[in-house]
């Protein structure tokens, strides 16, 4: 069976002329402006114009574009790989498919049916599920792959946020750079997590309840007594109240007593511009001038052999079952209480 594997991401401008449609397209998502139309059009045209600018800057900071898209590519080739290991039998193909720049869904899904797959794995790069990202991404494949009339049995793999392959992939990273300090360091770990206006958790999200189940579970992989950490959100635009706390809020407080600050990327698996702008440069700089004995960031998952493993696994793991939406862990793992969890929300196509 030819099995068509699309891993899912935000996407990003491939130049400076696309900084202003990328921006655009991304606040003219319901998911993220819930407002009927015209008004969300109006408002996503204002605010990707006031954003341009700043944003242009960030990008001019990486080279002119974005580099989530070759990334990707690296985690695509590498899954693509081991799904194909001579043992197996079975043919796969892996895609990438990004929610507010190119390759759209629609291009991804013009593709998969050129190559003739006869299975569809949708594979979100966001190990926590958000209505917001992986929720909006996956809505958008079936649009694209109901208006080519692409009907091919699929499964979405919602949500990772505690499988085996990223958790120790985060923890291993994280472990190799707290060994490289100085004895007398005493370091504070500083999980960074993209934040999402408390509204949107309130309605029953369950990104901040997975962000936590990650942390926790990275903590607990890592199996370090002595570790002193937070768990904080960075990211925040608008007026909006935000969850918290602020990550920029932690670096000053952890600067202020002198410490030595290493910061996770828990819900980031690929390197772009909130990893090595904000990240790397922004807060680094934040720090340094308030205070910090030093500043350390430690590396995304990227093409990490246990992590790209965990990922197959996924894969095999909807393929071995009939549902429209998988969990990573084989079950419903969010409490009932999270109204919004892709296993019992209907508009992702299959309720619980």
């Amino acid at each position: 069976m030819k099995t068509a594997v699309v891993l899912m991401n935000l996407g990003g401008p491939d130049g400076l002329q696309a900084v202003r449609p990328f921006l655009f397209n991304l606040f003219n998502d319901p998911a993220i402006i819930d407002l009927p139309q015209p008004f969300r059009w109006c408002l996503a045209r204002l605010i990707s114009g006031r954003r341009a600018p700043i944003a242009r800057e960030i990008y001019q900071v990486l080279g002119g574009s974005s580099p989530l898209l070759a990334n990707t590519q690296r985690q695509a080739d590498a899954l693509q790989s081991i799904l194909n290991d001579a043992e197996t039998s079975a043919r796969f193909k892996v895609f990438i498919a990004m929610r507010y720049w190119h390759p759209f869904s629609d291009e991804t899904a013009a593709a998969v049916e050129a190559w003739g797959a006869e299975r569809v794995v949708l594979l979100p790069l966001y190990p926590q599920f958000s209505t917001t990202t992986s929720g909006s991404s996956i809505k958008d494949w079936h649009r694209a792959a109901g208006a080519r009339g692409l009907k091919v049995p699929t499964t979405a793999m919602c949500c990772y946020p505690a499988q085996r392959g990223f958790v120790d992939a985060v923890a291993g990273a994280l472990g190799q750079v707290l060994d490289k300090l100085p004895r007398e360091a005493s370091p504070r770990v500083l999980f960074s997590a993209h934040g999402l206006p408390k509204k949107i958790v309130d309605k029953g999200d369950p990104y901040q309840w997975q962000v936590e189940r990650s942390v926790d579970a990275v903590v607990a992989s890592l199996a370090r007594a002595d570790l002193d950490w937070a768990l904080c959100y960075q990211s925040r635009v608008g007026r909006l109240v935000w969850i918290g706390p602020a990550t920029e809020d932690e670096i000053m407080r952890a600067a202020g007593a002198a410490r030595t600050i290493v910061v996770v990327p828990i819900a980031f698996v690929s390197e772009h511009s909130e990893t090595l702008v904000e990240l790397d440069v922004e807060y680094r700089d934040l720090a340094m001038e308030n205070g910090a004995a030093g500043y350390h960031r430690v590396p995304t998952v990227a093409d990490d052999g246990g992590f790209i493993a965990g990922l197959a696994k996924l894969v095999r793991d909807a393929l071995a079952q009939p549902r429209a939406i998988g969990c990573g862990e084989g079950q419903r793992i969010c409490p009932t209480t999270l109204r919004r969890c892709p296993l019992a929300d209907r508009s992702l196509g299959e309720a619980q």
